[in-house]
């Protein structure tokens, strides 16, 4: 009797714990933008905090910066109604982030709120930390294609389970499109969607046309608009790597689209220039490149798991400058990239794929010999012919002279038809392999 009172008394005693004698609190200073400069107080770099508004609400603020005796915070939400000598104070989320199955199918931010009006999933399993964080000897290979549903990508730029692609692109040329059409034909059993400092109305756009009920029902959606914090917007971003790679680690098939990589820089140089960090590459800070490599190296494959997690992230080119500095690095830390060019959407020839300027690198691993030398006479045919586009209205072209070049101007009314493709036609990966060979002859050769 007295050992099952003492083993009781234990664990009571585990669940109890001391308050607090002492709450330290720091001091607001100074707000330069979105910046709270606070004194006093003990932080730790990435440390949640909470700061004292006038109506006594609590505005949620992460540690973004130090400077010798100052702290530099950055507000989660909308800060206002701060005063100078405002109290700030640690913050210990206790409610930690659950994830589990009962998140497919919902709409959250950063912070894995709920975003669609219902109440928060009853998920039960606590969000890794560091299920990013993988050896170069821990990661799988690339070793089998990804059936994505768009034929120029099937046949020309095979996507493999596992790669990280790029779609670059201005503005208008159809990037979150293409996205759209590959979260509804894409072949995977868990989709991550990332709507990062996109417009807001483009959320329940994506969601309505894009994904749909049945693709919602599979898929995981993260907003942060760009009127929130860009702190927000990097955890939103980061967050999603981050389930994805949860559900890779389940096993699954994971897809994990993210719009856009560019704004995910932008915002991390408003609080890298904040905090005084001097810009370098036309205006972005050094650590906006460091961000973007520790982000992107986060997803692919594990080998701990038999799950796959492919990403693709759509890529701003501002001014359809494809040397910007955030075009140019990306394109350096991922693996493969699809240009697409205003002169093609000009044209209506969609999706605007620039088939000289894209390349998967992946794609010579897991396609037979057969199915790779097809690709590369289509974009060798393709190229010979955007040679002598121009001169075949004036009259100018002579055939007879080069076979090859003979081949390109006759087969192009063909091969253009073959790379467009309608919002609402599918092309599974299959069909897109044998319409290639049979268009360049491979089935007589």
């Amino acid at each position: 009797m007295n050992s099952e009172f003492l083993s009781r008394l234990n664990q009571v005693q585990g669940h109890i714990r001391s308050p607090g004698l002492v709450e330290s609190f720091g001091r607001l200073d100074r707000v330069n933008g979105m910046t709270l400069s606070v004194s006093g107080g003990r932080y730790q770099l990435g440390q949640r905090c909470q700061v004292e508004a006038a109506n006594k609400r609590w505005i949620e603020a992460e540690v973004v910066g130090f400077d010798q005796g100052k702290a530099f915070l950055m507000p989660l939400e909308r800060a206002s109604d701060l005063g100078a000598g405002a109290r700030v104070r640690s913050f210990h989320d206790q409610a930690n982030a659950k994830v589990g199955p009962e998140l497919l199918g919902r709409v959250v931010d950063g912070m894995l709120r709920p975003l669609d009006g219902m109440p928060p999933a009853q998920a039960r399993h606590p969000l890794p930390d560091d299920n990013l964080s993988l050896s170069p000897l821990q990661r799988r290979g690339v070793e089998e294609p990804l059936d994505v549903g768009i034929r120029a990508l099937n046949s020309l730029f095979c996507v493999g389970k596992g790669q990280r692609m790029g779609l670059f692109a201005g503005s208008g040329v159809g990037k979150s499109k293409l996205l759209g059409m590959m979260t509804r034909y894409t072949q995977a059993d868990v989709v991550v969607v990332g709507l990062i400092g996109e417009r807001g109305w483009e959320v329940r756009d994506f969601i309505q046309h894009s994904l749909g009920e049945a693709g919602l029902a599979k898929a995981v959606v993260v907003a942060a608009p760009a009127d929130q914090s860009p702190l927000l917007r990097l955890r939103a971003a980061e967050l999603c790597h981050k389930l994805a790679a949860y559900y890779r680690d389940q096993g699954k098939d994971v897809l994990l689209l993210m719009d856009s990589l560019t704004r995910y820089a932008q915002a991390q140089r408003e609080i890298a220039l904040s905090v005084g960090e001097p810009p370098a590459t036309r205006g972005y800070p050094p650590s906006v490149f460091s961000k973007l490599t520790q982000l992107v190296e986060g997803a692919g494959n594990n080998n701990a798991s038999q799950g796959s997690m492919t990403a693709i992230y759509t890529v701003l080119a501002e001014g359809d400058d494809q040397q910007d500095p955030i075009v140019d690095s990306t394109r350096a830390i991922l693996d493969g990239h699809i240009v697409l060019t205003r002169e093609l959407a000009e044209k209506g020839h969609y999706p605007a794929i620039d088939i000289g300027a894209s390349i998967s690198r992946v794609m010579p691993n897991i396609v037979s010999e057969t199915h790779l030398k097809a690709a590369y006479e289509m974009k060798r045919l393709y190229s010979r012919y955007q040679q002598v586009q121009e001169l075949i209205p004036l009259g100018a072209y002579q055939s007879g002279q080069d076979p090859e070049l003979d081949r390109a101007v006759a087969l192009f009314p063909s091969i253009e038809t073959f790379l467009t493709q309608g919002l609402h036609e599918q092309a599974a990966y299959a069909k897109s392999e044998s319409e290639l060979m049979e268009l360049l002859g491979y089935e007589n050769a």
